[in-house]
């Protein structure tokens, strides 16, 4: 393999916080390496990305894991066929001098500037996504005291973490478009209520709230109020914000949650920003109440956090940020070409823009146009098989479905043309009436699914159901039952049922159904969803 030529060696001084060698910039250092195809990386104003591009051209000799060597040789060679040679040579072990160890390293001063970015007192990196980061969010609140009010269509994550805490969880309900299957926000009014509520029913006080803003669809919920009813009741604000890591970039955007009052938000910028999959964030807003939880956060995220973290995520996350930051010119061009699109669509008028509509409700302040969520009613078929067939037969990949639209994600930055997609709606559309297919599609049958179902009652705490002895019942036999997992339909990803919930027969028809129309069911026995692990009473 080549290597760059005459590349000084750096190390790291940690009484100085700060490279020696040929620059004391890390960042100016790895500007312009040239990799084994001559093609060459930025890494200016990116500390951790460019300290590990310096780490990769020193080209050192590996008796450390992982065990590929940063090498294409034995084994490595499949790796490198496939993915490139440059992958290897920056996947490195964690706890490297100059990298990530010590204070002021490359790996703390990328969080800074990212907490800088995002308004945050300070900022986790994380490469387990925003469902370590949920996780991370419900052990911290635990450490605050064992009662949590939650919104009830948050994130099978954050129950999962419920489950870890062992916390004592009450919930607010957010308001739902039973036309096409959507949750949205909650107001103030609702979290105030809510927490009325537990203390009425002597559930006593939360130590933290939970709420999901922007939702799966766009809507925006009205984080400073809730900030201010949830302070007032002396608990946190936790905001899983896993869709708006663009948020505070641009003035058309609703601003980052932790600037509106947040204490804890968790936002995954491999969604709509530009880090690589499974790399998220979690912010820690200002305050007492903030200060309060940073320890907890601190020891959560120790319990939750692989020790072989991937200094690929790492990495990208900190090139985001920094892109973020300083590349307006691509947010602006990606804002008014999804602007352009949603304008195309109503233009055309067989499939509305569904969020036109999320003004009438109440919880919803604002959208997020890189969410494009169209009404395809005009096809004749139900969401999940509209999604199936855009992949399969037109190559076009839409983030989810419900029983009445489909949804259509913009990454900021990027400009895609649209176009595709409502042609490719269009042809389904023209094609309703025509004779099925040789070989059917699954979920391509009439399938009739119901109304998103409300919660059944919450019999036991969700720890103690998930603990408890279980059994495996047909799905008929299920119904009033306890349950004993989570279950939710995907996407979005939002907990049909919980552990110590009863099961309903409304939730058991809308779990069913969906996985009869594609769904997946996260936590089902099997993929039709033909039995449910209940709690043997």
């Amino acid at each position: 393999m080549t290597h760059a030529p005459e590349v000084p060696t750096f190390a790291y001084d940690d009484a100085e916080n700060d490279f020696s060698g040929a620059s004391a910039n890390p960042t100016q250092s790895a500007m312009s390496l040239e990799n084994s195809t001559g093609a060459t990386r930025d890494t200016a104003g990116a500390p951790y990305a460019a300290a590990l591009a310096v780490h990769a051209a020193r080209d050192p000799t590996a008796f450390l894991v992982p065990g590929h060597g940063a090498d294409a040789t034995g084994l490595g060679l499949g790796q490198a066929e496939y993915f490139g040679e440059r992958v290897l040579e920056l996947d490195v072990t964690p706890l490297l001098d100059g990298i990530d160890l010590g204070d002021g390293s490359p790996r703390e001063q990328a969080e800074r500037l990212a907490a800088d970015a995002w308004g945050a007192s300070r900022t986790w990196f994380l490469t387990g996504g925003s469902s370590m980061g949920n996780r991370m969010a419900a052990l911290a609140a635990r450490g605050l005291g064992e009662g949590v009010l939650m919104q009830r269509s948050a994130h099978s994550s954050f129950v999962d973490g419920i489950i870890l805490g062992g916390s004592s969880p009450s919930f607010v309900l957010p308001e739902v478009d039973l036309e096409h299957g959507i949750a949205h926000g909650v107001t103030p009014a609702a979290v105030a209520d809510a927490l009325a509520e537990r203390r009425a029913s002597g559930g006593g006080d939360v130590a933290a709230v939970y709420i999901v803003s922007p939702s799966y669809f766009g809507a925006v919920a009205d984080v400073a109020g809730i900030a201010e009813v949830v302070h007032e009741a002396g608990a946190a604000l936790i905001v899983d914000a896993a869709w708006g890591a663009h948020f505070g970039f641009l003035p058309e955007l609703p601003d980052s949650p932790v600037r509106l009052g947040a204490d804890l938000v968790v936002t995954s910028t491999h969604k709509l920003t530009s880090s690589l999959s499974q790399s998220a964030l979690v912010h820690l807003g200002h305050g007492p109440i903030a200060r309060a939880l940073e320890p907890h956060v601190e020891r959560a995220h120790r319990m939750t956090a692989s020790t072989s973290e991937s200094s690929l995520l790492l990495a990208s996350l900190d090139l985001d940020r920094r892109d973020l930051v300083e590349r307006r010119d691509l947010l602006e061009a990606s804002y008014d070409a999804v602007l352009a699109a949603r304008d195309m669509f109503r233009a055309d008028g067989r499939f509305p823009v569904v969020s036109d509509e999320f003004d009438a409700y109440p919880s919803t302040v604002a959208i997020d146009p890189f969410r494009i969520p169209v009404d395809i009613r005009a096809t004749g078929l139900d969401g999940h098989t509209v999604r199936l067939r855009l992949a399969r037969e037109f190559g076009v990949m839409v983030e989810m479905a419900t029983v009445s639209c489909v949804v259509a994600v913009v990454g900021i930055g990027k400009t895609p043309d649209a176009r595709v997609l409502l042609d490719a709606l269009a042809a389904i559309a023209a094609d309703a009436t025509a004779a099925p297919p040789a070989t059917e599609v699954p979920g391509d049958a009439a399938v009739t699914i119901p109304p998103m179902p409300g919660p059944g009652e919450m019999r036991i705490r969700p720890r103690a159901a998930y603990l408890a002895d279980a059994e495996t019942v047909p799905w008929a036999d299920a119904i009033g039952r306890i349950s004993a997992d989570s279950l939710a339909a995907y996407p979005p990803g939002i907990p049909n049922v919980l552990p110590g919930e009863e099961i309903t027969v409304e939730v058991v028809e809308f779990l069913r159904a969906s996985a009869a129309a594609g769904s997946h069911v996260r936590g089902a026995v099997d993929s039709p969803v033909s039995a449910f692990r209940v709690v043997v009473e």
